[in-house]
């Protein structure tokens, strides 16, 4: 039996993730009191009717004070053998915010008082939880599909080097540093493409730019070391139980060199067959 505790911070998509997992044929159940976890579990084992071999429970800050023995709960089926993941799911504060004016919902904290503060005080609670999870999404920046795609890549069922899921991130500095990457690469140490006036209004998706960042023996020797770098890691990773990798390549815009460096990376490892995505944030935000 594979048992994924799903939580996180109100707002931040837990039922949505949910939802993706029961589609993923877990057994899920919203909002059990911690009380009744261990005997659920007893029951779903001792019923053979039932054939239950996944199971995805969300629990979070509507138990009330029973929420504070999640960890130990946790804790103790780990030590009576039973693989269990937690999935905590995340989002800035602002982003927060924004969803429950959005659906005119009252957070579970700030029934009689401000929406921040209730806020503050569910990630003091929940921090500890967070700190034993194996697997932490940021929803902030994610559409729902994003977040299907990303919920899947962590649960399929083969854990082989070759299905641990990659992602590779460019990104503009003066955008701010992604806030979900596990490595970050800077990469404005190579000749800029913005000053070449034919190459300043095309991106590194282009050849022409991808070309002229990769043509110098600075940034070819980087991009040998980082493929050797990364080729190195990921097994490890792998066998530490890692459940995802993102590496974010960033320059000052976001818009030449850190997308062709992004790019070659995800072509190597694609090549090598892993499960890669790659997102280009800043050309992303220029979209928008």
């Amino acid at each position: 039996m594979r048992l994924v505790m799903v939580t996180g911070v109100s707002g931040a998509g837990k039922t949505q993730a949910l939802h993706i997992m029961e589609d993923m044929d877990y057994y899920c159940i919203d909002n059990l009191p911690p009380v009744l976890i261990e005997t659920f579990l007893q029951l779903a084992a001792s019923n053979t009717n039932l054939n239950i071999e996944k199971i995805a429970l969300g629990i979070d800050i509507r138990s009330g004070i029973d929420f504070a023995g999640i960890k130990t709960i946790i804790s103790n089926l780990r030590k009576d053998g039973i693989t269990c993941d937690v999935l905590f799911i995340d989002a800035e504060d602002d982003t927060i915010v924004r969803r429950f004016k959005e659906v005119k919902r009252t957070h579970p904290l700030a029934r009689k008082g401000n929406l921040n503060e209730g806020i503050a005080s569910e990630r003091n609670i929940i921090q500890p939880i967070k700190e034993i999870s194996n697997y932490i999404i940021d929803t902030t920046k994610l559409s729902i599909w994003q977040l299907k795609e990303k919920v899947r890549e962590l649960f399929i069922e083969d854990n082989s080097e070759n299905k641990f899921p990659i992602t590779i991130v460019s990104f503009g500095f003066k955008n701010g540093v992604p806030n979900d990457a596990d490595m970050i690469f800077d990469v404005r140490f190579i000749t800029n493409p913005f000053y070449i006036p034919e190459l300043k209004g095309k991106t590194g998706l282009e050849k022409e730019v991808s070309s002229f960042v990769l043509s110098s023996n600075e940034s070819r020797k980087f991009l040998d070391k980082l493929v050797d770098m990364i080729d190195y890691l990921i097994p490890l990773y792998v066998m530490e139980g890692k459940g995802q990798l993102t590496i974010a390549i960033g320059c000052t815009g976001g818009k030449h060199r850190s997308v062709s460096i992004a790019t070659a990376l995800y072509t190597h490892l694609d090549k090598e067959g892993h499960s890669t995505n790659i997102e280009h944030r800043s050309l992303k935000a220029m979209r928008q």
